[in-house]
């Protein structure tokens, strides 16, 4: 793997003086030179005058080691193919003009699995015909670990923090993070259920915990281009469409179940509580098949999901 080298270019100000300088004199110089070899001649006018011309062709050399570095921009430097070093400061400076200067992006970036980059388009003298743009996250189809399609996408926050191995050890780092953010995601939503009912780790009921693992998932694939996965969490998870009412009579069956259940557990306490209550109490003694009309007439009372029409006996307690 190719090793960042942090690179501290001069400061651009003097050598800017000193290029002006140059790119003044040296004509100047050039065309003194010229007039002097023309009336008087001889070899001090001509070396002048080629003195000049050296002069102004290093200060127009020197324009090119010029680089105005924004903030959170980088610039990787080769020099003939060989790795330089890397400007991470921000400022005005100068280097060698030989350098080969590659512009690098240290913002932090964000984008949305199943999304698709147009790169921007140029004419021939460089004009902007098209922007570059990015279309809107298309979930992903996959299936869970249970064996059910599902669509899930998620949004990935992430920044370059080794300029080297972004550079070099991938041909795109761009779309290696898009790729490689995709296969994880595709890789979770495999090893885990939609819903669990047995208090395991499920993408609908932990979305936490499922976000951080996904994290940790993409940064393993994305070491090897010097990226850092600052953020990943799930913006879309749905059954397939194919799937999807049945999935959702499912759950609305469960959720039934469920709050008849506790329907059913309230009744009983409160049916026993009743009963305990007229027996501390000695206001009817009961003998077990009253008890169990009494007990069947309450639950039948309590868990039913319509009002009850009460029946009053007007006879006495055993006719």
């Amino acid at each position: 793997m190719v090793a960042e080298k942090v690179h501290r270019p001069i400061s651009g100000w003097l050598p800017l003086l000193v290029t002006v300088v140059l790119l003044v004199a040296g004509p100047w110089l050039a065309i003194a030179g010229g007039v002097e070899l023309d009336s008087r001649g001889g070899f001090p006018a001509l070396a002048q005058m080629i003195g000049g011309i050296l002069l102004f062709g290093l200060g127009f050399l020197s324009l090119f080691g010029f680089q105005a570095i924004a903030p959170n921009q980088a610039r990787v430097f080769l020099l003939f193919g060989a790795y330089k070093g890397s400007a991470l400061e921000s400022g005005f400076f100068w280097v060698n003009p030989f350098y080969s200067k590659k512009k690098i992006s240290l913002r932090v970036r964000n984008f949305e699995t199943g999304s698709t980059q147009t790169p921007e388009q140029k004419d021939s003298q460089g004009k902007v015909l098209q922007r570059a743009s990015r279309t809107s996250g298309r979930p992903s189809k996959v299936n869970d670990r249970d064996g059910n399609p599902i669509e899930i996408s998620a949004v990935v926050v992430w920044r370059v923090v080794n300029t080297a191995e972004a550079l070099f050890e991938v041909d795109d780092y761009e779309d290696f993070v898009a790729v490689q953010s995709e296969a994880a995601l595709r890789n979770l939503a495999s090893r885990h259920p939609y819903d669990s009912e047995d208090h395991e780790v499920s993408l609908r009921g932990n979305p936490n915990e499922v976000c951080d693992q996904l994290e940790i998932d993409i940064q393993e694939r994305l070491d090897k281009a010097g990226v850092k996965v600052i953020e990943a969490r799930i913006s879309h998870l749905a059954y397939a469409p194919e799937i999807a009412a049945a999935m959702l009579q499912r759950q609305q069956a469960q959720a039934v179940v469920a709050a008849r259940t506790k329907i059913v557990e309230g009744a009983v306490g409160m049916v026993q509580m009743a009963l305990d209550h007229l027996a501390a109490d000695k206001i009817v003694e009961l003998d077990d098949e009253r008890r169990a009309a009494m007990v069947s007439n309450l639950l039948v009372v309590l868990c039913s999901d319509r009002h009850t029409q009460p029946v009053v006996n007007t006879g006495s307690l055993y006719t």
